[in-house]
């Protein structure tokens, strides 16, 4: 970055004393995941050391991709400036999986790409591209960084300095070697830009860049050459012989072990993918299957031998990394898996097609492999500079170019390539001009193995120095001193290097080969009618007056368009080789009077216009003369080099920084020549060529500091050339046959094209062709005397590219561009040569991508020998013309025939016409959308096939009927036999409106009509729906007579109707997907399934998307530059047949195919929709779920469902069924929308599908309404067709031209010749009441045989307007359409969605014994308080009173539980709704298992509650309980006894006994009590006639619950502290309290005696 904006001021204006260039103030971000850290900004650096350490925090695996690493300037004041950013994908240096790695890096460089690195204060166009974003132009740095992800808590500190024994470690990943970047241009042609001199730049980091300053010169830049027009298009570098070639020194580390591995597997994928194209053209060859499968094995075992082969590993001076080792192990393991998977297919040997795509697969797995995110080489860049101006560049990674001594180099090193620059930034996209296309050579290696580079050079590689002189004009004389001398006398090209020819030093290892010598350039003998045929020279006559005055010759009577003078037109010459084709005449197509003339006030100032005002001084006007060329231009050329040779070789300008010319104008004012000056190496081993300049005396320039003069002296590097010691002329032929899908650039839908071929230094147009968007230009274009350097043979082997261009003829503005197309000619060095050039298809790209396909070819013929140039004349040499003749005496094959002046395609390339009958089916247009405002009522379409054209009816009223009178069409035309060259259809619509209007409203365009090819003779159409079941037109299949009549059985008694209590259709849908555990009762009859589709109706391959009658076509509007695209304003349903009609045109053509059409008039018909259920919907509330509901849509009638809307579910289950009725084809298309119900805002749609009934209706596969497997008259699989059996099959044969069934009686039928028995249908069968009439049964099992639609559940994919590419979500539904005219239709499927039932759960706990005591009283003793408790899915648990003190494990409760819930007894699920909060606006369903659950726990006063053991009780499994707590076991329980009995409680109503309750213990159940329980179902309606209540709350009944009989020790010690102290002291301690008061009473009596003895005593035995 370079802020030093007012020193840059200072020095344009040259005032005070110019500073050095500011340094930037670097700093750099890691950022992922949203977050961001930064290191510390080191000021006034190119090359900061951070040596710090990042710590960012964040979650794994993240939903984020890219690791970016960004590098700031920081700015004081102002927003600091990105310069550049780097950005490390995830995925690249980390695994998933059991074998896989966190993220790891490094240590390794990161290379920042982004703009240019010129810098401007005010930004530039590309400033976005130094955030990362879209392709970087120019490389502008790296930093060295090493990455690892620790699974830790988040650090403290996000910042740390580096430990000095990291940055140790680290330094040796920084060792550099020297590599060569060697690259020869040999061809620079389609140049866009030519306002200056052009030449190329070529740079590999910052080694190269002429902006960079820092590293040591190189040749690096081609000379400024200026472009030359090719006399039809485009511009080109006349380099001819001297051919630039450029050599970069750069250093690097050695990572050669890190590219090596990326060629070898991308060469690999190569080897596959060319395999793959030759395997599919073997097939569409239609080859035999054992030849393609025999090319597919030969593929998998040489695939086999090079994934055995090692992959490279870091050698000698190379070091790898963790990353490296982990990538090693990783693509390994990778290659060994790709070995055994074609192991598995060659044991399972699959059809070739399988084959293929397994490979395929397994391409771009290797593929994926094939990226190594630690490539520290940074890309190689080509720009284009024009003047000054960086204008357009060329990326190419090195892994490409890079020469391996292992054999594994790049796939472009040292061979020949075409490389088309681009455009920087947005303008890539906005520009659809080449800037350049360049033919080069590349070689990028160390420097050990330059000459590896050498050895492959067919050219002889020549190191000139260069310097230019200068002069300016100073009255009339050139002088190289003076005002206007701004450069020095000897220059470099850009006039800021002082190079005299006496300061040029030979480097160490070179030596001079020859003297100075001008050198001039050679675009200077191409004059302005340089590559022209025919040319206009024009002069202007001038005239001046005096204001009021009359007019008079100026003193300059005769001028240019600049105003300089110029000879009379009488004096002007004419050139050599040129000839007149008319006398002077004025130019009067232009802004002029009538006389020609154009007035200003003055001439030197410009602004002429046509009308003369009182205040004009000056007029002129034009005199034009057209002049054609006779002579050879190669001999003009010639001559021109010649006089070139002989002039001093100065070229000029009005200035210097602006564009040389080779003759002196009036306006020049400066001139230079270029001076070479010859060098060689002196020894075998090369050396950097780098000039280095001494200071002579005499300097005619101002002298400057010391600092700046020493700074100059080495800034020069020589130029190199290739110098060619072979030359061939070729001839190149190019046959442009056809395009076809061009887009329409025009109004009318259509174009006027012509295609621009250019190769080479030539380039040629074709005819324009009218009004078309498949032109057959039929035209051969003819490049004579191409010349092309080198030997023939490398040519044969990498020949020039030819470039197409295809364009939009305009008579105003400039043409439009349609496409564009690059491909190879086929080259032959001899007429021996007995291959023909065929034609093919090539793809033709615009910037919004495919825009159609062009049929050519193109064939380069050697029509010179190869010449050595060391044998030729000097004059030759210079001349550099090749010999006129082949060595052994052969001439070019003749030209192909012409056709007005134009040639053709020859015979025997151009493909083989045959006559052809094309049946267009005309059926209608539908959902016409305004065009111009008006609506579309009148449309016709127009078809043009080859050259047919052909116009269609006009619908008289698309809203009355859509649909045309005449549908059927018919062409009889001329197309190519092979249908690889068919042409496409082009569809016109146009709306007849008042007053002859007949806009074209859109089109479409069908590219080949392959897929509607057909025999000339109508075949049945009628083909079985199964492979294996063959049709058979003479016999029946076990040869029996046709006619022979098998009698059955008389029909058996009518059959008791089973019970169809909770049968419904959802049992009939649940046995269909194979989840009969929902529909038990019904799999037991024995009933019919459905069929289930994955996917829409439309998609089943066997039914062709409906088809079969017409097609959709879409109709778009727009032009090929419109950049919103095309829009569909319509749709034309309509078909087409193309078969071979006899060459003879007087014979008879045979039966047309399209016949025995439908009524083209609406239809009145009834149509259900059965909408089913919707799942993996997409999220559309913040909790992440969804309130969908269903809006349909046919005609303008709109149902919505919103009222019944399905709650927080992504799932929803609708179970609805919807009536239309309708006019097909006024409205045909069925829209289904799933909203989002929201309370407040708007609902939003989740996604939608449409179903074009129309299709349906009308296609053969009878879609209207699917047959079912068997005919039944009631019961739950009801026929509901509103024809019989009998009806559809006889109506299916008369629309496939077949016989009407014949029936034997009322069980066997005889269709195409094939006889269907019913005993073959139902001899497994069991009867059912439900089976309709024999006859009628029959019929269906024939349908059911039959390519029909069969009774079915489709699934539809929904999308979203806003994300068109992505599902959101799929929905089943079926649609039945009964049409009127076939009568009324049958009962309609009730798919209601069940509803739940209510039940009530009562439980009563009676007893528990032999409950597990878990804890100890005061006493010592074991005691448990036992309490149970149990619950439903989604009810409240419920829990007994306490059993204090239970020392038996025995508890009393007689404790009722009740639970009220909803069950589907059809699914056997509990149904649970509920709120997730106390906000939410409504409940959540939710389908669970019914089981009860209970458990035992020791109740605890201050801990928790102690669990002790449960039971789980599955409703509709339960095992029986034991009539007695002895029999009571955990083996009664099915979890451990497989044998266990278990009932349905909804069966068995009623279940009492003991059960166990457990508790797993280190995964072993242990038995931890027994409950006595009474579990008792009842219904809804049950528990109103018998109700109870929880506990033993009142109504207390059924059975009533007495309070439990328990000890008297039960009871809660602080509720009655006397009692506890009775129960639990008394009772365990009585006699110890006893004796203890006892003892207490006897020491307190002597303790009494022992104190009153004394007071007692001393009396008596005083008195005594």
């Amino acid at each position: 970055m370079d802020s030093a904006m007012m020193e840059g001021v200072k020095k344009f204006f040259g005032v005070g004393k110019q500073k050095p260039k500011e340094l930037s103030d670097p700093y750099m971000t890691f950022s992922f995941a949203g977050q961001t850290v930064s290191t510390k900004v080191l000021y006034e650096t190119y090359s900061p050391e951070f040596n710090q350490e990042l710590k960012l925090a964040f979650k794994f695996p993240s939903v984020a991709e890219n690791l970016t690493l960004r590098m700031f300037d920081w700015d004081r004041i102002s927003a600091h400036d990105i310069i550049a950013s780097g950005i490390v994908s995830v995925s690249q240096i980390s695994r998933s999986g059991d074998d896989g790695y966190l993220p790891t890096f490094g240590p390794c460089y990161v290379n920042f790409y982004g703009s240019t690195r010129e810098f401007s204060e005010l930004g530039g166009d590309n400033e976005y591209l130094n955030k990362g974003n879209g392709e970087g132009v120019a490389y502008r740095g790296r930093i060295l960084v090493e990455l690892k992800t620790n699974l830790e808590e988040k650090a403290e500190v996000d910042v740390v300095d580096c430990d000095p024994e990291d940055v140790t470690r680290i330094s040796k990943y920084m060792r550099r070697h020297r590599f060569m970047l060697n690259v020869a241009f040999l061809e620079a042609t389609m140049i866009c830009d030519t306002d200056a001199p052009v030449e190329f730049e070529v740079s590999i980091g910052t080694y190269g860049n002429k902006l960079d300053d820092t590293v040591m010169p190189t040749a690096s830049c081609t000379q400024p050459t200026n472009a030359v027009f090719d006399g039809c298009r485009y511009n080109f570098l006349p380099w001819e012989n001297k051919r630039p070639c450029i050599s970069v020194e750069s250093f690097w580390e050695d990572i050669s072990f890190r590219i090596d591995t990326i060629n070898i597997l991308l060469g690999i994928v190569d080897m596959m993918e060319s395999r793959f194209l030759k395997i599919k053209t073997a097939q569409k060859a239609n080859l035999p299957e054992i030849e393609i499968k025999s090319m597919l094995y030969s593929l998998m075992d040489e695939l086999a031998v090079k994934l055995k082969q090692p992959l490279p590993r870091a050698t000698g001076s190379q070091l790898s990394n963790e990353l490296d080792k982990l990538q090693l192990l990783n693509r390994e393991t990778e290659m060994a898996g790709i070995i055994e998977d074609m192991e598995k297919v060659r044991l399972r040997d699959p059809e070739p097609a399988e084959i293929l795509t397994e490979l395929s697969t397994l391409a771009e797995t290797l593929k994926a492999q094939a990226v190594e995110p630690q490539n520290s080489i940074p890309d190689v860049f080509i720009w284009m500079l024009v003047g000054n101006k960086r204008t357009a560049y060329y990326r190419l990674p090195v892994h490409h170019i890079i020469y391996s001594p292992d054999g594994h180099s790049g796939k472009y090193c040292a061979k020949e390539m075409t490389v088309v620059l681009k455009h920087p930034g947005q303008k890539a996209h906005r520009e659809w001009q080449i800037p350049a296309k360049l033919r080069l050579k590349f070689w990028f290696g160390k420097k050990q193995f330059e000459e590896e580079w050498t050895k492959c050079q067919t050219d002889d590689v020549v190191v000139m120095a260069e310097t230019y002189e200068n002069q300016v004009a100073l009255l009339g004389k050139w002088v190289t001193r003076g005002p206007a001398m701004t450069r020095p006398k000897f220059s470099d090209s850009t006039g800021k290097l002082k190079l005299k020819k006496e300061s040029f030093f030979p480097p160490a290892g070179w030596e001079w080969a020859g003297d100075w010598h001008v050198s001039p350039e050679l675009s200077l003998i191409y004059n302005r009618d340089a590559g022209h045929k025919s040319f206009i020279e024009d002069v202007y006559e001038l005239q001046t007056r005096i204001p009021a005055g009359p007019w008079h010759m100026a003193k300059v009577f005769w001028t240019d368009a600049l105003n300089d003078t110029m000879p009379a037109k009488e004096e002007v010459e004419l050139p050599e080789g040129w000839e007149w084709d008319n006398d002077w005449s004025v130019d009067m197509n232009r802004g002029v009077d009538d006389e020609g003339f154009e007035y200003c006030v003055e001439s030197t100032i410009g602004g002429f216009g046509p009308v003369e005002k009182t205040y004009h001084l000056s007029r002129r006007r034009r005199w034009i003369r057209q002049r054609t060329m006779v002579a050879e231009s190669n001999a003009i050329k010639e001559k021109d080099q010649e006089a070139l040779k002989a002039s001093e070789g100065w070229e000029y300008a009005p200035l210097f920084n602006m564009k040389f010319h080779g003759k002196e104008s009036k306006m020049d004012l400066v001139r230079r020549r270029r001076w070479h000056r010859k060098m060689k190496a002196t020894g075998k081993e090369s050396k950097p060529c780098t000039f280095s300049f001494g200071d002579e005396d005499g300097d005619d320039s101002d002298d400057s500091d010391a600092e700046e003069k020493a700074k100059a002296g080495c800034l020069a590097a020589p130029r190199m050339f290739l110098e060619s010691t072979q030359v061939n002329k070729y001839q190149l032929r190019a046959y442009i046959y056809q395009a076809r899908s061009l887009m329409a650039a025009d109004d009318n839908a259509r174009s006027d094209p012509y295609a621009v071929v250019g190769f080479g230094t030539q380039s040629q147009l074709t005819r324009v062709l009218d009004k078309t968007l498949s032109p057959m230009w039929d035209q051969t274009l003819i490049f004579d005397e191409i010349t092309l350097y080198g030997p023939a043979e490398l040519v044969a082997q990498n020949p020039p590219e030819v470039v197409i261009e295809v364009f939009d003829k305009d008579l105003i503005g400039k043409d439009e561009f349609l496409g564009r197309t690059i491909c190879k000619p086929m080259v032959k060095l001899s007429m021996s040569d007995e291959r023909t050039c065929v034609l093919q298809w090539h793809e033709l790209i615009n910037r919004r991508g495919n825009a159609g396909e062009m049929l050519a070819s193109f064939e380069l013929l050697l029509a010179g020998q190869a010449a050595s140039l060391m044998d030729l004349t000097d004059t030759e040499t210079d001349a550099m013309q090749p010999t006129s003749q082949l060595m052994n005496g052969e001439d070019l094959p003749f030209a192909p025939p012409k056709r007005n002046d134009l040639y053709i395609v020859p015979t025997g390339i151009r493909p083989v016409m045959r006559r052809t009958a094309v049946e267009i089916l005309c059926w209608g247009m539908r959902n016409m959308k305004r065009y111009q405002l008006l609506s579309i009522t009148s449309p016709s379409v127009e078809f043009e096939i080859g050259d047919a054209v052909i116009q269609s009816p006009i619908i008289k009223n698309t809203k009355k009927n859509p649909n045309f009178s005449n549908a059927l069409l018919f062409v009889d035309t001329m197309l190519p036999k092979e249908e690889y060259f068919m042409p496409p259809v082009n569809l016109r619509v146009r709306d007849h409106r008042a007053f002859g209007r007949k806009p074209t409203v859109g089109m479409h365009v069908i590219r080949s009509l392959e897929k509607y090819m057909v025999s000339s003779t109508p075949q049945p159409t009628y083909i079985t729906a199964s492979n294996t079941d063959q049709v058979l037109m003479d016999g029946s299949p076990n040869g029996d007579n046709p006619e022979t009549i098998v009698d059955m059985p008389d029909e058996q008694k009518a059959l008791q109707p089973p019970d169809l209590e909770d049968i419904d259709w959802w049992c009939k849908y649940y046995t269909s997907i194979g989840e009969e555990d929902k529909a038990l009762k019904y799999v037991e009859m024995g009933l019919d399934s459905v069929m289930i589709y994955d996917g829409p109706l439309e998609s089943v391959p066997e039914f062709d998307g409906f088809t079969d009658f017409c097609d959709t076509f879409e109709i778009f509007t727009g032009d090929a530059d419109d950049d919103e695209g095309q829009e569909v304003i319509g749709e034309f349903k309509g078909g087409f047949k193309v078969y071979e009609l006899p060459e003879d045109p007087n014979a008879p053509l045979p039966p047309k195919h399209l016949d025995a059409l439908p009524n083209p008039d609406p239809e009145e018909c009834v149509v259900r929709v059965y909408l089913i259920q919707a799942y993996d919907l997409q999220p559309a509330d913040p909790n992440g779920l969804a309130d969908p509901y269903l809006e349909v849509t046919l005609g303008k009638k709109s149902i919505s469902l919103r009222d019944s809307y399905k709650p927080n579910t992504l799932n929803p289950i609708f179970g609805e069924m919807l009536e239309f009725k309708c006019h097909i084809p006024l409205q045909k298309d069925l829209k289904i929308v799933v909203k989002d119900y929201d309370l407040l805002t708007s609902d939003d749609p989740i996604g939608e599908t449409i179903i074009d009934l129309e299709n349906r209706y009308l296609s053969q596969y009878r879609a209207n309404c699917g047959v079912h497997s068997v005919y039944y008259t009631s019961g739950p699989c009801q026929w509901r067709d509103a024809c019989k059996p009998t009806e559809i099959l006889e109506a299916f044969c008369k629309r496939h031209r077949l016989e009407a069934p014949v029936y034997g009686g009322n069980t066997q039928v005889t269709v195409a010749g094939r006889r269907h028995t019913l005993r073959e249908y139902e001899q497994n069968k069991e009867p059912s009441p439900f089976w309709g009439p024999t006859k009628e049964r029959l019929a269906c099992y024939v349908l059911n045989r039959l390519p029909m639609v069969k009774e079915h559940i489709e699934t539809r994919i929904l999308r979203n307007k806003l994300q068109p590419a992505f599902d959101q979500g799929k929905l089943q539904c079926w649609v039945d359409i009964f049409p009127k005219s076939l009568g009324p239709p049958g009962p309609p499927v009730d798919i209601s969605a069940r509803i739940p039932k209510r039940y009530e759960l009562r439980v009563v706990i009676w007893n528990t014994t032999e409950v597990v005591l878990d804890e100890t009283n005061l006493m010592g003793e074991q005691m448990s308080d036992i309490y149970v408790k149990g619950w439903l899915p989604g009810t409240k648990k419920q829990k007994t009173d306490v059993h204090y003190r239970s020392l038996d494990g025995d508890g009393n409760f007689n404790w009722r539980f009740v639970f009220p819930f909803e069950y589907l007894p059809a699914e056997q699920v509990l149904v649970d709704k509920k709120k997730e909060h106390f906000w939410s606006l409504d409940e959540t369903e939710e389908r669970t298992q019914p089981i009860f659950t209970v458990q035992v726990w020791d109740n605890d006063f201050i801990s928790a509650d102690d669990f002790l053991g449960s039971l789980e009780l599955n409703l509709n499994c339960m095992p029986k309980p034991a009539k007695t707590a002895k029999a009571c076991k955990l083996t009664q329980l099915p979890d451990f006894n497989n044998q266990a009995k278990c009932v349905s409680l909804f069966e068995q109503k009623k279940l009492n006994g003991f059960w166990p309750v457990y508790e797993t213990v280190q995964g072993q159940p242990q038995l931890q009590g027994k409950v006595e329980m009474e579990i008792e179902i009842v219904t809804a309606k049950e528990a109103e006639e018998r109700p109870t209540a929880s506990a033993r709350d009142e109504p207390n009944m059924h059975p009533k619950l007495d309070p439990p009989n328990r000890p008297a020790t039960s009871f809660f010690f602080l509720s009655n502290p006397f009692k506890s102290c009775k129960h639990i002291i008394w009772r365990n301690y009585k006699w110890r309290i006893i004796i203890a008061l006892l003892t207490l009473l006897l020491i307190a009596i002597i303790v009494v005696f022992i104190y009153s003895f004394p007071k007692e005593i001393w009396p008596a035995i005083f008195k005594g």
